[in-house]
């Protein structure tokens, strides 16, 4: 598991913030608290909750909703989808599903996130 810290421009439908993120490639998901999601942008229900485990053992929750919200990182615009997490311990948390979608690689050594911008296009 990898854990690097970056301040990113987020931006939802509603407003935009600064906010310190936290990118953890131990998370499967993107995560936000209700909090700023709210703030952010439009809250939308899930079809259906989504179960998932948390890092405590044994310990799972339903997932109900979710949010989509840019961040822009070195310069690109990036867009994902967020879950809402109650009492999540980083008001954001970039996850492995998004690192993985647009290619980010998180350098340990120099503390950094890696972005290709060439595969930060996004293409239809």
């Amino acid at each position: 598991m990898s854990l690097i810290f970056r301040k990113l421009e987020l931006v939802g439908s509603k407003s935009e913030a600064e906010v310190d993120v936290l990118f953890d490639s131990g998370s499967s998901y993107s995560c936000i608290t209700p909090e700023l999601a709210n703030r952010l942008g439009t809250v939308v229900p899930l079809p259906r909750p989504f179960q998932v485990e948390t890092a405590s053992k044994g310990q799972k929750m339903d997932v109900t909703e979710n949010v989509s919200i840019l961040f822009r990182l070195k310069g690109l615009d990036l867009l994902d989808d967020f879950m809402f997490i109650p009492n999540l311990s980083e008001d954001v948390i970039i996850g492995a599903k998004t690192m993985q979608a647009w290619r980010l690689k998180l350098d340990l050594e120099n503390d950094d996130v890696i972005v290709d911008p060439r595969v930060a296009r996004l293409r239809i």
